[in-house]
């Protein structure tokens, strides 16, 4: 089982994207299966921006140690598995932009046969986990947390002071920005007065719309396609609604909108009430996308 997956540039549409996504998720299940004996099933993974000499040197202290280790059969094996793992990292001059995941050592096949395993790629995405580890099985935690956090989702909070943006990407929510602003309040003034502040009441409501428009393709939108999987829009009165309905806001946004949800407040608590309000409604778009995920592997290994 010696296999090197490596990404093409961050460039590559969403569907190899998927392919990307759907190989390490069967790569994950093989990994999580296999055994061996004593501890020479090597993990290894690199962050971004580490360097591949720290590592070098690291692997050759390990090796120094792993020359003590009593039992011949696993000290060979260890040592072993050690030595691939430092000709797996001599086919890298640096660390990939993504980092870089190893995974060697020798597994036991459920004929009971020996079998060595030789694993590098580079992840589809940022891996920000340090890890090494020598164990009779492959970590693949940090991996599973890669994959569960795939899905960003854009949200926009707005009422009648002002409106915040943030994402939420697994259990990480983020403030973008957030805005006020000061909207004239209705007044009980008759005649001509009347009619002067209701239009400029509508005008200020209307470029306040506008803004937030503006604002979320500058955010939520990056070389020309929506940069999230889905949109929340969420606030009091009306201001959401009057939103998804505009002709100002982005149409490749307007296609995103996941739920209008209700808020009881604006800004970050709104933010927060937001995200619990519409925890089911995402769980059931990354269902859709994963079964949907699933069919296009499918139909491209039957090609």
């Amino acid at each position: 089982m010696s296999s090197s997956y490596n990404n093409s540039n961050s460039e590559e549409s969403s569907s190899d994207r998927n392919v990307e996504i759907w190989k390490i998720k069967k790569l994950i299940k093989s990994l999580e299966m296999a055994r061996g004996n004593g501890t020479s099933m090597i993990s290894l993974i690199i962050p971004p921006k580490d360097q591949i000499s720290r590592v070098s040197k690291m692997l050759a202290d390990e090796f120094g140690t792993a020359s003590n280790i009593k039992s011949r059969v696993n000290r060979l094996s260890v040592l072993g598995a050690i030595t691939s793992v430092q000709h797996r990292l001599k086919l890298y001059t640096k660390v990939p932009p993504n980092g870089l995941v190893i995974y060697c050592g020798t597994i036991v096949t459920d004929e009971g046969k020996e079998k060595k395993v030789n694993i590098d790629f580079e992840p589809f995405k940022p891996i920000n986990t340090s890890l090494y580890l020598c164990d009779n099985k492959f970590h693949t935690e940090a991996l599973t947390a890669l994959l569960a956090d795939d899905n960003k989702f854009g949200f926009i909070v707005m009422d009648g002071n002002g409106a915040l943006f943030g994402t939420l990407q697994g259990n990480t929510r983020e403030v973008l920005h957030k805005f006020t602003v000061d909207l004239p309040k209705k007044h009980g003034r008759g005649g001509q007065s009347a009619l002067r502040f209701a239009r400029l009441r509508m005008e200020k409501r209307h470029n306040y719309v506008r803004k937030v428009a503006e604002v979320a393709t500058t955010l939520f939108i990056t070389n020309d396609k929506p940069n999230i999987a889905g949109i929340i829009l969420a606030g009091s009165a009306d201001f959401k609604t009057e939103l998804s309905q505009s002709d100002m806001f982005d149409p490749r946004l307007q296609a995103k909108i996941i739920k209008l949800v209700d808020v009881s407040y604006g800004g970050e608590n709104g933010f927060n009430q937001a995200i619990e309000l519409a925890a089911e409604s995402l769980q059931n778009v990354k269902f859709i996308q994963e079964k949907k995920l699933i069919g296009n592997y499918l139909t491209l290994e039957k090609k």
